[in-house]
């Protein structure tokens, strides 16, 4: 087994296509072609975790948080960062990131809050936009049927709740070849007429290539006509953050609680508990700002994330409860997915979870 075939289990789960812009993910370190000896999966990767994989034999670090985010313009081992590249190079660990392609995944970091909070009803709370394409292809009719069936098989065609979704039309292709064409239907240099199926298909980005190479096997024709464009839907099962239900109303203050110990929060730092009760739960791992004013529209009772500053906390404006629990608090567990995954997935190599704290927040 080697270093790729791990990836490939992990961009599967989470497709790096759906990462954010501004994040740093993938294979940032090694060989996608080393053989493996071991996996250590880890929240973050610093020099104790690359020690930690020495110890036990694992020469790939799955690591949630990216250690290289920033360009690095020398490697002199003068910050943490380039230390511990340094030191995971010298000993052949190869280090890869998965972040906000897990955050934007249905079954991802928030799906994972929701669970360890005993939330019901998940939805996403701000679903990606322009994930969704839909591909258009030119089929003889008697061909339309099968090559429709292929591209179902290869994913194409699910929306939301359904599958096998599909548009047909049926008309007239034509077309004429030259010296060098070897038309299946029709002959060259002469004008052909042919009844056909005009096929529509949606599919999520990340199938793309995978589609094309079904519709360029399956299809009856020489030369294939396609169109493909992006749809502006959202698509409801990629995105940051969720919505979930507690399955019996509980008092906020209770809740809180609840929050604490579940989530091994040294403190909570929340806003004016400006709701006797919560029952609608919106969860957002990591920094979650940004998502104030989407829990708020969601209808969101409390909203449960991480680095909120002074500020932040006036935005609540007594329409919803907003709690800090720490960035480290909100993605702890994630690890431990990862590592529950992997292990289904690669059941005869060693998935091995870390047990070195990265916490760089510290309590009195």
């Amino acid at each position: 087994m080697i270093v790729q075939d791990v990836i490939d289990h992990l961009e599967t789960l989470a497709p790096p296509t759906y990462a954010e812009d501004f994040d740093n993910i993938g294979l940032l370190v090694g060989s996608k072609d080393t053989k493996l000896t071991g996996i250590l999966v880890t929240l973050d990767t610093l020099e104790a975790v690359v020690d930690e994989a020495i110890a036990k034999n694992c020469n790939l670090i799955v690591s949630f948080h990216p250690i290289i985010f920033k360009g690095l313009k020398s490697l002199t081992g003068k910050t943490y960062v380039e230390r511990t590249v340094l030191k995971a190079i010298k000993n052949e660990i190869a280090i890869y990131a998965i972040h906000t392609a897990l955050d934007n995944a249905l079954h991802g970091v928030n799906s994972i809050i929701c669970d360890q909070l005993g939330l019901i009803n998940k939805t996403v709370l701000i679903p990606q936009k322009s994930t969704i394409k839909k591909l258009t292809t030119y089929v003889p009719v008697a061909n339309a049927s099968a090559l429709r069936s292929q591209l179902f098989k290869a994913g194409a065609g699910n929306l939301g709740n359904y599958d096998q979704c599909s548009f047909n039309t049926e008309g007239t292709g034509t077309y004429r070849g030259n010296e060098h064409s070897n038309p299946v239907l029709g002959r060259k240099g002469e004008f052909h007429e042919e009844n056909e199926v005009q096929i529509s298909v949606t599919y999520n980005t990340h199938l793309e290539s995978q589609l094309l190479k079904t519709l360029f096997k399956h299809h009856p024709y020489e030369e294939v006509a396609y169109e493909i464009i992006t749809l502006d839907n959202y698509d409801q099962h990629i995105g940051m953050g969720m919505v979930g239900e507690l399955k019996n109303k509980q008092s906020a203050t209770s809740f809180l609680k609840l929050v604490k110990t579940k989530m091994k929060a040294s403190c909570i730092k929340h806003s004016e508990i400006s709701k006797p009760s919560v029952k609608k739960v919106a969860v957002l791992g990591g920094s979650g700002c940004f998502a104030i004013s989407a829990a708020k529209r969601a209808g969101a009772d409390i909203l449960i994330t991480a680095d909120l500053k002074y500020h932040d906390f006036f935005s609540a404006e007594n329409e919803i409860i907003l709690a800090d629990i720490g960035h480290y608090e909100s993605e702890q567990y994630t690890k431990n997915y990862l590592v529950d995954y992997l292990s289904k997935k690669i059941t005869n190599f060693a998935v091995v979870l870390s047990t070195t704290t990265t916490n760089p927040v510290k309590y009195l």
